[in-house]
């Protein structure tokens, strides 16, 4: 089923979802099946799958050179998608990217998605390789979301890259797009940020799932915002619990979000990463009982592959 047959289903009811990693090359997929199983008592809807672009790595050869390779060291997105769909029955999104994908291997991509009889797809541009400042396509690839979200529309109208591949057949995808309450850490100004989502909705963004944030106001802002924009699609907040003191660097650093002061001192003032979590988790409740009271259609948790600070907010939510 469709993010939104899921919403319009739900009636107005605030419904549960989370985001998880697939596991690094080799590891074994149990994992990630204890890590969900504690969640699945509050009904999510849909599970969201990341998906991990190329990344190079120096293998030493005998004359002491080194040889360059490419690898993925989290592969198997659509595997994992499609395991979770008939295990829990349940709809997984997989994440589709531009960044170290050509166009061709994304029309790959999608068609077993279909095949998989998988509803939804979040696309995105994804980040810049750890070896470059600033992103960059690949070869023949997407440079930016909206063409992305424009080729995954396009083969819902049974549009293929090459048309000389004459079929009846055509996907039926939901597309979902990020939007960014704080602006992308790449825009010049949240206006501009707005322009550009606008254009993903415009080239057939069914959805909206927004990066983290720990102020409601700035999510309360951006949709109004957006909807001033023309944007009347729906947008789901996207909430993640602190868990370790660093993340007071890093997720600014990483992200470019502030944190509320509030939050920060509470933080500052735990004496070890036990009482940090914990801060985390009542931080996620407070924001996740104010998105609900406010009607939000979903509220979507990172949970970065781990279930038990997620579980501890949603049973006090859902």
């Amino acid at each position: 089923m469709k993010v939104t047959e899921h919403i319009k289903k739900a009636k107005g009811k605030t419904l549960f979802s989370f985001e998880i990693v697939p596991p690094q090359k080799g590891q074994n997929i149990q994992e990630l099946y204890n890590n969900i199983d504690p969640l699945m008592e509050f009904k999510p809807p849909f599970i969201d799958v990341t998906t991990s672009r190329e990344e190079y790595v120096y293998i030493p050869k005998q004359n002491g050179l080194l040889e360059k390779k490419v690898t993925r060291m989290r592969p198997g997105t659509v595997g994992i998608c499609a395991s979770l769909k008939y295990k829990y029955n349940v709809d997984a999104i997989p994440h589709v990217l531009c960044g170290g994908f050509t166009k061709e291997e994304t029309e790959y991509v999608l068609v077993d998605c279909h095949y998989l009889g998988i509803d939804n797809v979040m696309a995105l541009r994804g980040d810049a390789r750890k070896d470059q400042q600033y992103f960059k396509a690949s070869d023949g690839g997407n440079h930016y979301a909206s063409d992305l979200v424009k080729q995954i529309s396009d083969l819902n109208k049974g549009k293929y890259l090459h048309e000389i591949i004459e079929t009846p057949h055509k996907s039926d995808f939901c597309i979902g797009v990020a939007g960014y309450p704080e602006k992308h850490l790449e825009s010049p100004s949240l206006e501009s940020d707005l322009k550009r989502l606008k254009e993903k909705v415009d080239a057939g963004a069914d959805y909206v799932v927004t990066q983290m944030f720990f102020d409601n106001n700035k999510y309360f802002d951006f949709v109004k915002r957006a909807k001033e924009a023309g944007i009347n699609v729906p947008i789901i907040p996207g909430i993640k619990p602190l868990a370790v003191k660093r993340h007071l660097q890093i997720l600014p650093q990483i992200f470019r979000l502030d944190l509320p002061q509030e939050l920060v001192e509470a933080v500052e003032a735990c004496k070890d990463s036990k009482e940090v979590r914990q801060v985390g988790i009542d931080w996620a409740i407070q924001q996740s009982k104010e998105l609900v009271k406010a009607g939000v259609p979903v509220v979507h948790y990172y949970s970065m592959g781990k279930s038990s600070n997620v579980k501890a907010i949603a049973k006090e939510i859902f």
